[in-house]
């Protein structure tokens, strides 16, 4: 019997040992122009070169770590007929697909696990069907590529994403289900959604999240994330009975290349983070704010300068490479459009992301990484580097427009610990 992979995330940076992915499908070749806004994309994707860039990045982590798919997982859950009637069951009061159900329940597992993601056509054997402007009585999931979001690991917990958006809570209730089912994984779920206090005005995504230390959590909020989903994290690490720093980003809520602050910020280091400035440092609007929480207590909540400084006052002294470049704000804004501040820890200093931002690692090499393409590793012209800082590059012509970098493609479950 395979081990239980035991979920622990105490840092952004620590050496990856499991990850989840999900390989964007079908669901993706189902979107048009028309449904792209609803589907919380401003372009449609060419799925034959989103997959080949997407290869780079699957074919880069499993040299690194455990790394599992979204749709095996789920297959091999939906065997367990109870949750397969529980999961369904979710999935048909929360969405307009209730006359759909015992279709559903009759496909075998992989139509089925297909179908929870891919959709399901609609039946137009009806008139109201005929007539209805909806190609799908069950709804593509166009995003669940961006696994980081639907759940993501708080320490030893898996925290199911409360989505901000309705088309994307579908992901949620497969998340949640493979975690509380699934015989590979050794964690608890933590989830809004079953709470008995009202969550209706609790959004909180995995975007938002990232683990600088065993003791402090740093939290975007805007479009994604509110106060009161970060107040609801606040409330379970209260129960650590631990000293614990929240450090909690106000993100603006335009453009929509803003909507996460993995976006703006991401940790590469120890001691260094990626950062795009215009937002990090000089947005002053924006508050920043310190909360520290001891046992049960909130010791105090105050302002801070910024998420350096005040990473800084908590003893983590950081570097700041900067997106884009630190000389030109209009190569700022453009390399951070497509995800130039978004990247992934393979381990402290080892690095994943995108190939387009030049400027974004032209200061990194300047920052002391190696740039090493994903292709040259792949096709054996260099050998996997283990040792030392270095940024592995994609090819993001199609992905990036997405909206996502790195760290929105990937939902680490495991990392081993960080020796500061």
């Amino acid at each position: 019997m395979e081990e239980k992979m035991t979920t622990q995330i105490y840092s952004e940076i620590g050496e990856l040992e499991g990850v989840i992915i999900h390989s964007p499908g079908q669901e993706v070749e189902n979107m048009t122009p028309e449904n792209a806004e609803r589907a919380l994309y401003s372009d449609i994707l060419n799925l034959g070169v989103a997959v080949k860039e997407y290869n780079q990045l699957k074919g880069i982590l499993k040299l690194y770590a455990h790394t599992f798919e979204v749709k095996d997982l789920l297959e091999t859950i939906l065997v367990n007929e109870k949750v397969k009637e529980g999961l369904i069951g979710k999935i048909c009061r929360n969405e307009t697909s209730g006359c759909i159900r015992n279709a559903l329940l009759s496909m075998d597992v992989k139509a089925l696990s297909r179908s929870l993601i891919e959709g399901v056509a609609l039946d137009n054997k009806t008139l109201t069907n005929f007539l209805s402007k909806d190609r799908f009585s069950l709804k593509p999931l166009h995003n669940f590529f961006f696994t980081r979001d639907a759940a993501f690991t708080v320490y030893d917990s898996v925290f199911v994403g409360s989505m901000a958006s309705a088309v994307r809570f579908r992901e949620s209730l497969i998340m949640e289900a493979i975690f509380d089912s699934h015989p590979s994984f050794d964690t608890k779920t933590v989830n809004p959604k079953r709470d008995k206090q009202d969550s209706t005005s609790i959004a909180i995504e995995g975007g938002d999240v990232l683990i600088a230390r065993d003791d402090i959590i740093i939290c975007g909020i805007g479009s994604r994330t509110t106060s009161q989903g970060v107040d609801y994290l606040l409330n379970h690490l209260k129960g650590r009975n631990k000293k614990q720093h929240i450090l909690v980003q106000e993100l603006p809520l335009s453009p929509e290349s803003f909507i996460h602050l993995d976006m703006v910020f991401t940790l590469l280091d120890r001691g260094v983070c990626m950062i795009y400035e215009p937002v990090i440092m000089k947005m002053n609007k924006y508050q920043t704010v310190h909360i520290y929480i001891e046992g049960n207590t909130v010791k105090f909540i105050r302002e801070v300068e910024n998420l350096p400084e005040g990473l800084h006052k908590l003893g983590m002294d950081m570097d700041r490479v900067y997106c884009g470049g630190a000389d030109d704000q209009w190569l700022q804004e453009r390399e951070q459009w497509h995800s130039g501040a978004n990247f992934f820890a393979l381990g402290p200093g080892q690095i994943i992301g995108y190939a387009r931002n030049v400027n974004t690692l032209a200061a990194l090499n300047k920052n002391g990484f190696d740039i090493i393409k994903a292709s040259d590793i792949l096709k054996g012209r260099v050998n996997k580097p283990t040792q030392g800082k270095f940024v592995i590059t994609l090819e993001g012509s199609e992905l990036p427009r997405g909206g996502g970098g790195a760290r929105c493609m990937t939902m680490p479950v495991s990392r081993k610990p960080v020796k500061w």
